[in-house]
Order: structure tokens, then C-alpha cells, then sequence
């Protein structure tokens, strides 16, 4: 057996709406049914969901105060006022800050954009910001991606003269800042049908109004903002995403071009795990490391050469960044594992001295990757007293809601459910994290300590081809909302499974259901492959693509996770390395079973190994408790009753077979009834034989061994056919016809001869169909098996 990784929700689908849908747009039945969980289960949802380039953007005056707002950035252009926007240093807010710097220079405004410094300022507007506008002259200030939360700061810019719009995505508190016009899509009594905007969409819905038309060539920067802030990928803002992947592949602004290059992105195939994992982080790494202004300045840059060498910089910081996170992370996880242990922290609230407070939103979500925890990760000034942080959180717990009971203790604090930044006294960390485990106790139920990977469907080899997962990308751009779709493959065998990788951390197998196989490649699975049996029937989890090389197209599947549930045989007969094998079985859960106190001699190991059982009879091995359990087989039994008590009826995991044994004469050949034929022929002619004197010579003779000569006077002398005086052995006068099998000695090397040869001398698969008829297959502990949702 082999447990998953996290609990496995599949979810299932009404098959009449999956016919439905396969038949009206000719699709899969995998797609259709991928449709279906994703709640489009009518035949006109599903068509605007795989055509969403086809649709058209809601009116943007449908969100309330647009027309105060765009009345006054019309008025202030007019008269040339000073406009300044307000961004934030992530890559939702560069590319919020670009959109409205483009669109406002294009309408010949006087204006620049303004980003506060992560580390002297911290998150939002601030008082300092504000003042400085004043004193340059600034009438009209301009939010994007932030500002919904700066109460004291729209008060402030009110005591300036200065005019104040908000356009913002992230939750909205009870009291609202007393601004000219808040643009937001979740306010209540707001009658815009997409509330999940992100910053950048609120930002182009104003760019939209303002312009008196859609932007399209503004979508590009709009779908990296999209996309990077991971908002919910359905509605508007899968059409963001889309259409503005498709104005990528095409762009032709310089500061994309140089990005791409430094991201090895191939333009043309660019996706949206390109923006995710090549140009965001870029692009966000600007503004975790100091001023997020270069990474505007980039995306606004007209010249190639100047792009290039923008580009350069911004990549360098890329790597430094990635090597503060990766320390940073090490310090994290010592500091989890040495002070704040998981049993007793249902929330991880971690902090230390100097700690880069722009990267610790990746340290929290590396270690919720860890420790499935909810997570706050903060930076330490003593020169303050402050933290500044940022949390990231499980399914289950609501971080906006729960730390919306601690606001004050959190002077600045915002986010979302999953995602949080805030900052907060050094002095009220404990208490802070004292509150938010006991609220944590309160509302995650045991289960819900172990991940879930949400599954979209079943399906088998015979399913899958080219054709199919062309069919399925139709659901790209995927991300939150609309994640990639994971697939099960149950109960497959392997035609081979190994591991790969300079360092054989990465996995890769080949599933066989005849006649059709698909190539596996798992990242970070490499250690699986030692727990994976020669003929075990896996189900594996992932995600289906076409693999292309060398002008080859065909299915491959990146596995996620891993289960075999059933018991497993792990063949180590013969082998020389016990120490090392024995050494590199897990240890949970193990019971190493000895038969023979000579075994120990011949592992001297196995005196100080703990888990080790010694079961010198019969009585004792039935009454060795397996279930669940990983034993390892040292030794032969000594005779059959040993294992048939210790495995019968009962629930092993996995069975690791030694199966050590002498290679002694007692076992070392087995008569056969001709043996005895003849040295009963023998004796009746001879007469008397001094087998004593003479048996080695009789043995070479024959060209048998001295044991057998031994062994079948034995047997001759235990059913009365002959007596020995003194090594003189003769026929008796008198004796009656029995069978071999009446010999005490007969029948004990009989049996130990054909456990022998079922144990040690037969194949892996004999081997196991003999364990398999003593072990319960029928069922197991319910607990035992893959956790289904």
C-alpha cells in the first residue's frame, strides 16, 4: 500500500447534462464533464465559457461612482491639473499603475505616478505621500489597486484640498474612506455584475470610460495583473486574461520583449503559466526588494535598448530575490520546527530580526506548502517595535475574517480570505497568534488539517489522446477559479517506473492498461518510486498535456500525488546490503520479524535494531498484531505453522521478503523416491553396511551428498525398515509396507524443502500469489485507504 498525499475530492457530475453538453457543442465527454463541475451545466454557459473571446465587457458605468470620477479626471485634464496616481509595489498594482498612466498620458493629462516604498513606508497610502503631493502641487489623487482600507488617509487628503478617487479590489471595511468617488466592485448596492475584478480591472474599466472605448491595447498589461494577483479566472476576468494573452503574443512593446527573453519565454506560445511563473514574479520582485517604480518605468519604455537594459536589472533582482526567499524560508522552517511545533499551533505566526519584509507573502505560502498551516510571516524592527507581514491560509479558514477580530491590534491591515498583509506592535504578536490558533481550534474539524486536491474527473487510458486534451485547454486561461483540471487514473500497472534527475528526485513512469500507455513525469516524486511494488496497480492524480518532441506529439500526464491500495511485496531475497535496504525502509508503523535466534547472529545489527520481533513458534506469530503494518520477513520460518499464523486473515501494508536461511545439508537436496528405491536395493544385496566407515565412499559413488546417505537411513530407521548398532545399518527380518510420508524426519524436511522452494526459489509473482492467499484481501481498515471527499 501507498498513501496519498492529501485527501482526493472527486467530484462527480450528472451524466445527463455531461451527454447533453458532449452533444450539443461536440465535445469529450471529459470536457463536458470538466464543464459541469465548474457549475456551467447549461448548453449557453458552457458555449460563452469555451467562446469567451466571442463576449463583450459590461459597461464600465455600471459600476457606482464612475461618472463622478470620470466627470472629475475630465474636468482636471481640461484645466491641466496635477493628476497623481497612487499604485502599490505588487504586480497587480505596476500593471494598475501603468494602465492609468498610459490612458491618462493619451488624453494629454498632467500627470505621474506615485509607489510607496515597501520598507519605509509600508503598505497604502500614507500621510508623508499626501503631504508631499500638496506641497508639489497635486489636486487630483488617483488609487489603483489600494486605498479602500486608508481612512485617516482620505481625511487627510480632504485637510489638503486635494480631490481623492479610490479604485480598488481587495475587501472593503465596514467604514469606508470620504472620498470624491470609490470604485469598487464588491460595495454593496453596487449594481456591477463582476465582482471579482482585480486591481488592474478596476483600473481598465476606468480607462474604459475615460476613453470612451475599450483599450485594447492596454489588455496585455491587464492580463499580467490579472493573472498575478490570482483573482478568480471566470467572467470578466477570464476574458482579461485571454484576450489579453493573445495581445501578448503579439505585443511589440519593448519592456515585454526584453522580459520575455530573460524569462526564456517563447512569445507565441506564451500561456498564462508564462505571466505566472516567468514575467510576475519579475515584475513583483522590483518592488519586494526596494522602489517598484523601475518595473512601471519597464513596462511604459519605448525604446528596445533601454528595455534590454532594464530588463537585465529587473532579472538580476529576480535572482536576488529568489536567494533571500530560499534563506529566509530555512530560518523559517527551523524557527516552525523548533518553537512553534504544528500540534500545538493551528496557526504558524512567525517572525524574525532584519527578515525582507517584501518576500515574507512567499515564505508564508512556502510554508503552508509545508506544514498545511495557515500561515503569517513578519519582518521584526526593534528600531519601531513594529512587524510588518504577511499571511497566507488554508481552505477552511477565512484570514480577512478571522483577523478582522484582531483590527486593534492590526493599525494596518488588508486582503483578502486566502491572503493578508498587516502590520502590528512586536508586543502583540503572541497575543495575535494566541487569538487566531484558538479561532482556528474552533472552526477546522481534524480532516481539514490535511490537504484536499480537488479532482475533476475520472478517466481511463483509453480515454485520453491528442484530441481530447486539445479539447480541454478550450477551458484555458486556467487559475484561481479555474484551476488547471486534475485528473484520476485508477487502478493501472506500471511497465516501468524510475527516477530521474541529477539528484533522482523527480519521478517518471510509463502507465500500461493494454493497449494503451501514458508517460508520467512527477516533480519531487522521486522518492515514490521506492515504494512503488514491480506489479502494483497505482492510481495517480495530475495533469493531462501533450508532450512534443522532435516533431512527436503525444499524452503525458504530470502526476500530483500517488496511491497503491493494496498490500505490497518488496522482493530483497538474496540480497547482500541488508543494513542498507533495511536502513531505507520506512520506519513507521514496521515490524521486522525474526524466526531464528541464528539470525541474529548472521545480523548482528538486529540486536539494536528497535522494532524488531522474535518469534521463536508457531503460538506466538499468531497472535503478532499486523495490521497496517510494514513487516519484513528476516528469516525463514523454521516451519510452515510460523507464517501461516502470522499472516493469515490478517492486514499487512506492505511485506519486505529476506527470507535468510543456511544453506545447510538438511536443506541443501530432497530426496526423491528413487533415492530410496535404490538404497533399499542396495542393502538387500549387500547385506549389512558400515555407514559410518563406508558412507562417504557410498555417497561419491552415487555422486550424492553425505547428508542424503544420512538422511534416508533416517527415514529407514523411523518406519522400522532397518537397524543401526554402532553405524551398522541392515534390513530388519520383519516389516510392513508404509509410506515415507509415516517418518517424522520425512515429513519435517518434506515440508521445510517446499516452503523453500514457495519462499526463496520462487519467482516475484509466485511469491506473491502464495502470500496473497494467506494475507486478507477483502478488505482492510477503512482508515487505511485513500482518502476520498
Amino acid at each position: 500500500m501507498l498513501k496519498s498525499k492529501s485527501r482526493w475530492n472527486l467530484q462527480t457530475a450528472d451524466q445527463n447534462i455531461v451527454e447533453v453538453l458532449a452533444q450539443e457543442l461536440h465535445i469529450t465527454p471529459l470536457v463536458a464533464t470538466l464543464l459541469v463541475n465548474r457549475g456551467l451545466d447549461t448548453v449557453e454557459a458552457a458555449r460563452s465559457f469555451l467562446f469567451i473571446k466571442k463576449q463583450e465587457f459590461h459597461d464600465p458605468y455600471l459600476l457606482k461612482d464612475m461618472d463622478i470620477a470620470v466627470g472629475r479626471i475630465h474636468r482636471a485634464i481640461e484645466s491641466q491639473e496635477k493628476i497623481r496616481i497612487f499604485g502599490d509595489y505588487d504586480a497587480d498594482g505596476v500593471s494598475s499603475t501603468t494602465v492609468m498612466m498610459e490612458t491618462l498620458t493619451k488624453l494629454g493629462a498632467n500627470v505621474d505616478f506615485y509607489i510607496p516604498n515597501r520598507f519605509s513606508e509600508g503598505y497604502g497610502p500614507n500621510e508623508m505621500a499626501f503631504r508631499l503631493a500638496a506641497e508639489q502641487g497635486v489636486k487630483l489623487m488617483i488609487t489603483v489597486d489600494t486605498g479602500i482600507s486608508a481612512i485617516e488617509e482620505a481625511d487627510i487628503a480632504k485637510e489638503l484640498g486635494i480631490d481623492y478617487i479610490v479604485t480598488d479590489h481587495h475587501e472593503p471595511s465596514p467604514v469606508l474612506p470620504d472620498a470624491l468617488a470609490i470604485i469598487h466592485p464588491k460595495l454593496e448596492e453596487n449594481p456591477y455584475p463582476f465582482k471579482d475584478l482585480a486591481g488592474v480591472g478596476v483600473a481598465l474599466k476606468l480607462a474604459h470610460a475615460l476613453l470612451g472605448e475599450l483599450p485594447e491595447d492596454l489588455l496585455e498589461i491587464a492580463a499580467i495583473g490579472t493573472i498575478a494577483d490570482l483573482v478568480p479566472l471566470f467572467g470578466e476576468n477570464r476574458l482579461i486574461a485571454a484576450r489579453g494573452i493573445e495581445m501578448l503574443r503579439q505585443t511589440k512593446r519593448p519592456g515585454l520583449i526584453a522580459l520575455m527573453k530573460k524569462a526564456s519565454i517563447q512569445q507565441q506560445a506564451l500561456t498564462e503559466e508564462s505571466i505566472g511563473f516567468g514575467l510576475a514574479p519579475r515584475i513583483n520582485a522590483v518592488g519586494r526588494l526596494g522602489d517598484a517604480d523601475p518595473a512601471v518605468d519597464l513596462l511604459m519604455e519605448k525604446d528596445q535598448s533601454l528595455a534590454n537594459a532594464a530588463a537585465d536589472e529587473i532579472d538580476e533582482i529576480n535572482k536576488q530575490r529568489q536567494a533571500i526567499v530560499a534563506d529566509i524560508t530555512e530560518q523559517a522552517i527551523q524557527e516552525v520546527e523548533t518553537n512553534f511545533p504544528i500540534e500545538s499551533n493551528s496557526v504558524l505566526v512567525i517572525g524574525g530580526e532584519g527578515w525582507n519584509a517584501g518576500i515574507v507573502g512567499i515564505v508564508a505560502s512556502r510554508l503552508v506548502d509545508r506544514f498545511y498551516r495557515p500561515v503569517i510571516v513578519l519582518s521584526f524592527d526593534p528600531e519601531t517595535g513594529l512587524a510588518k507581514g504577511s499571511a497566507r491560509s488554508i481552505e477552511g479558514f477565512d484570514l480577512f475574517k478571522n483577523l478582522s477580530t484582531c483590527r486593534e491590534m492590526l493599525p494596518h491591515f488588508g486582503g483578502h480570505p486566502m491572503a493578508a498583509g498587516m502590520t502590528l506592535k512586536i508586543d502583540d504578536v503572541q497575543e495575535l497568534r494566541s487569538r487566531l490558533c484558538a479561532l482556528a481550534d474552533e472552526q477546522l474539524t481534524e480532516e481539514q488539517w490535511t490537504p484536499v486536491t480537488k479532482l475533476d474527473g475520472k478517466t481511463t487510458l483509453a480515454d485520453i489522446s491528442i484530441q481530447s486534451i486539445e479539447e480541454m485547454n478550450l477551458l484555458a486561461p486556467f487559475g484561481m477559479g479555474n484551476p488547471k483540471p486534475r485528473i484520476l487514473i485508477e487502478q493501472v500497472h506500471l511497465s516501468s517506473v524510475r527516477k530521474i534527475g541529477s539528484n533522482h528526485n523527480h519521478l517518471k513512469l510509463v502507465l500500461e492498461e493494454t493497449p494503451n500507455v501514458l508517460d508520467g513525469i512527477g516533480f519531487g516524486l522521486g522518492d515514490t518510486a521506492d515504494h512503488i511494488s514491480p506489479i502494483s496497480a497505482v492510481s495517480v492524480i495530475g495533469e493531462l498535456s501533450i508532450n512534443e518532441w522532435n516533431n512527436n506529439r503525444k499524452p503525458q500526464i504530470f502526476l500530483k500525488d500517488i496511491s497503491v491500495d493494496h498490500w505490497q511485496l518488496f522482493d530483497h531475497r538474496g540480497s547482500s546490503q541488508v543494513n542498507k535496504w533495511l536502513t531505507e525502509t520506512p520506519v513507521k508503523d514496521r515490524k521486522v520479524i525474526v524466526f531464528n535466534e541464528s539470525t541474529f547472529k548472521q545480523y548482528p545489527f538486529l540486536e539494536t535494531t528497535e522494532d524488531v520481533l522474535y518469534i521463536p513458534n508457531a503460538v506466538m506469530a499468531e497472535n503478532v498484531d499486523i495490521d497496517g503494518s510494514s513487516i519484513i520477513l528476516m528469516d525463514m520460518p523454521p516451519e510452515r505453522a510460523h507464517i501461516d499464523n502470522l499472516l493469515t486473515d490478517k492486514h499487512p501494508e506492505r511485506i519486505y521478503a529476506h527470507f535468510y536461511h543456511q544453506q545447510d545439508n538438511f536443506l541443501a537436496t530432497m530426496p526423491t523416491r528413487d533415492h530410496f528405491k535404490w538404497f533399499y536395493a542396495f542393502l538387500s544385496k549387500k547385506g549389512p553396511f558400515d555407514i559410518k566407515k563406508r558412507g562417504d565412499e557410498l555417497a561419491k559413488y552415487r555422486g550424492w551428498s553425505r547428508h542424503t546417505i544420512d538422511f534416508i537411513s533416517q527415514v529407514f530407521f523411523e518406519l522400522d525398515f532397518v537397524t543401526i548398532v554402532n553405524g551398522l545399518i541392515e534390513l530388519s527380518s520383519q516389516t510392513n509396507k508404509r509410506d515415507l510420508s509415516e517418518s517424522d524426519s520425512y515429513r519435517r524436511k518434506n515440508e521445510q524443502f517446499e516452503l523453500e522452494q514457495e519462499l526463496v526459489y520462487s519467482s516475484y509473482q509466485q511469491l506473491f500469489e502464495w502470500l496473497n492467499k494467506k494475507v486478507s484481501v477483502s478488505s482492510r481498515p477503512e482508515e487505511e485507504a485513500t482518502e476520498w471527499i
